[in-house]
């Protein structure tokens, strides 16, 4: 469970930088599971060719926060960006600048019949009670939260690591950046609305349970360092194997697999347009359900670049 925690929160990291739409989602493509699939290389920046591309598009795999110190960007992804006609991220990150879409995102964070009193035990409602003092918000809105959120809001969002303070970045804000910069438009594969939906499938009393693991679990940033350390040695397929050992089969499915699936004719159709920049968190690209594989399964040409 702790594990499974683990996953979900690195799944999420980046849903409070979504765009409030309710665009249904595209048809998803199949493939079996039971193919034959070899390991990729070890490389994060692949380009993306063939089936009819007027021009060819990039893949880039992130990872959504990293301490700066082990930060970095190839000048091969760099010249990718430069030459793309538009960036594509999982969600619009640009989008999470205004206030407005997140405002209309928060009641679909918040609980309406219970409080995180009512699904806790007194023991472990105090523990997180504790931690909750320490974000400064106010407390009948922590009170209110979804517990995935409140996981999200207490799992190290200072950056902080053995009482010292870590300076971390995030990808796809580096990259937000630069798009910026070069006045390029900035999209998403997916909203924050349909991202928001997949939780509703995991029952609150769930939710509160795998609250609690996570704070008590004193593993956790051994297991980010070691994915961070898979992430700077560019080898995608270690990191589906361990997105597999903390995800389980039950959230795996519709956090990785069918998203997975579901962006494939979105790129297909933003491909046509001319060259994209594609920015997605890298555990999604390996094995057999992961974007690489379905791409060649579509058609598409998919050689690695660095």
């Amino acid at each position: 469970m702790k594990r499974i925690f683990l996953f979900l929160l690195l799944t999420i990291l980046g849903l409070f930088a979504g765009k409030a739409q309710t665009t249904a989602a595209p048809q998803a493509v199949e493939v079996a599971d039971n193919e034959p699939f070899k390991p990729l290389a070890k490389a994060l920046l692949w380009r993306i060719s063939g089936n009819g591309l007027p021009v060819a598009s990039y893949l880039y795999g992130t990872i959504h926060m990293i301490d700066k110190k082990s930060f970095f960007l190839d000048d091969e992804t760099k010249e990718a960006i430069k030459g793309s006609k538009e960036v594509i991220f999982e969600i619009d990150i640009e989008e999470s600048m205004n206030p407005v879409a997140l405002f209309a995102l928060m009641p679909k964070m918040m609980m309406k019949d219970k409080t995180l009193k009512d699904l806790l035990s007194e023991d472990d409602y105090k523990l997180v009670a504790a931690k909750l003092k320490d974000t400064g918000l106010p407390s009948f809105i922590m009170e209110k939260l979804k517990p995935m959120f409140v996981s999200m809001m207490l799992e190290n969002p200072q950056g902080i690591e053995d009482g010292e303070e870590v300076d971390m970045v995030s990808y796809e804000m580096e990259i937000m950046e630069m798009a910026k910069e070069q006045q390029k438009p900035m999209s998403g594969l997916e909203t924050a609305m349909y991202q928001m939906s997949m939780f509703d499938s995991i029952p609150l009393e769930q939710q509160a349970t795998m609250l609690v693991e996570g704070l008590k679990d004193t593993t956790s940033s051994n297991n980010l360092d070691g994915l961070a350390q898979i992430y700077t040695e560019r080898d995608i397929n270690k990191m589906v194997d361990m997105m597999d050992e903390m995800s389980g089969d039950d959230f795996k499915e519709f956090l990785l697999v069918g998203r997975n699936r579901n962006w494939i004719p979105v790129m297909e159709g933003k491909m046509k347009e001319g060259s994209m920049f594609f920015a997605v968190g890298a555990g999604h690209l390996g094995a057999s359900f992961g974007v690489i594989n379905l791409l060649r399964k579509a058609g598409f040409h998919v050689e690695p670049i660095k």
